[in-house]
């Protein structure tokens, strides 16, 4: 079961103009749009799906209010795999099927999905080599001259869940999504079995106390080739007025240290969430060992601006192998509802959310 990646994004909005203005200025390449709809398209064959709230097309009943990602397509690569992950995910959920074969259910966790067979494009892209005091790759020469950011592919989705174990687990048994992190207590990262990017999707824990009490997207994020990039796509999207005013938002350029990822999130029209450049993450394959870490030390390497959570020298170096899956226990949930969270969890903000 080769999940390749998220084939579509597909998107509910208010005002489709602004968002084909936004994804424009973003760096995507409008494929197709009329009064109805607007189709953006990386060079991985990905696509950004713009819908009018309303439209017969999107997943009812509307999984949340406003704007924001509605329904998540992901690819794979023949009818084969496409035909075994309908007929396992027809053991729990209902499935409906579209003309073309494409797949649609709904999660538990209340997330509207879909499958269809997908021709993934390779993508050429490069970086230029690091120079250190000691080692310089790049000698007698200057870096890469970029003049915009080009985003190559879509690299992962980030909802928040109400049952986040349980969101992971599902597309596990359903979809082969493989454990690569745990973020104990806020979320865990998987990746599609198709892929080598650190992750597909992260569920962020909706018991946080700045989370909802229902499933709801977060994030979506797109590679690209280095830094330079990220900030030139950051510096672009200033210029042409895009100002950052969400909490989710307000870190500016960043870097994890669960997946290694440099990190700059968009604002987009609407509250709909957050788009991001993305760059320099973790690559891996089933030889990777799953860990478990402390959220504090996990989330940040560094920010340009770190939430006080996240500031000083007493964050514990806490990150153990978790093959076992023993970091899932605590937090595993046997009936629904919001569980009280304790310890530094029950301290987030909502300016901690963008180092979650």
């Amino acid at each position: 079961m080769s999940i390749l990646g998220v084939a579509n994004a597909v998107f509910g909005v208010s005002d489709l103009e602004e968002h084909q203005r936004f994804w424009t200025d973003f760096g995507l390449s409008l494929s197709q749009a009329n009064e109805d709809e607007a189709i953006f398209e990386l060079p991985s064959g990905s696509r950004i799906t713009l819908y009018r709230h309303g439209d017969p097309r999107l997943p009812s009943p509307d999984p949340f209010p406003g704007d924001g990602l509605k329904e998540t397509v992901w690819g794979v690569e023949n009818a084969d795999m496409l035909e075994g992950i309908a007929t396992s995910l027809a053991t729990e959920v209902d499935v409906r099927r579209d003309a073309d074969g494409t797949v649609h259910c709904l999660c538990p966790d209340g997330q509207p999905i879909a499958v269809q067979i997908w021709d993934k494009r390779p993508v050429v892209s490069e970086a230029s080599p690091v120079n250190t005091p000691g080692h310089y790759p790049r000698f007698n020469q200057h870096r890469i001259w970029r003049r915009r950011a080009i985003p190559k592919t879509i690299n992962h989705v980030v909802f928040f869940s109400p049952d986040y174990v349980g969101s992971f687990e599902f597309y596990e048994r359903h979809m082969g999504f493989r454990y690569v992190d745990h973020s104990k207590g806020t979320g865990i990262f998987a990746r599609a079995p198709g892929t080598f990017e650190h992750h597909a999707i992260f569920w962020v824990n909706c018991d946080l106390p700045i989370a909802p009490d229902h499933f709801k997207f977060m994030h979506i994020a797109f590679g690209m080739d280095d830094i330079d990039e990220v900030m030139l796509g950051a510096n672009i999207m200033e210029a042409k007025g895009w100002k950052n005013a969400s909490m989710n938002s307000s870190g500016g350029i960043s870097r994890h240290r669960i997946s290694s990822a440099i990190y700059y999130y968009c604002d987009m029209p609407g509250k709909a969430g957050e788009a991001e450049y993305h760059a320099d993450t973790d690559y891996l394959d089933d030889n990777w060992v799953p860990r478990a870490w402390d959220f504090r030390f996990g989330s940040l390497l560094w920010s340009n601006n770190a939430p006080p959570i996240f500031r000083g020298d007493n964050i514990p170096w806490d990150m153990a192998f978790d093959a076992d899956r023993a970091s899932f226990e605590p937090f595993r949930k046997t009936k629904p509802g919001k569980r009280k969270v304790e310890g530094k969890l029950a301290e987030i903000t909502i300016e901690d959310e963008h180092a979650l």
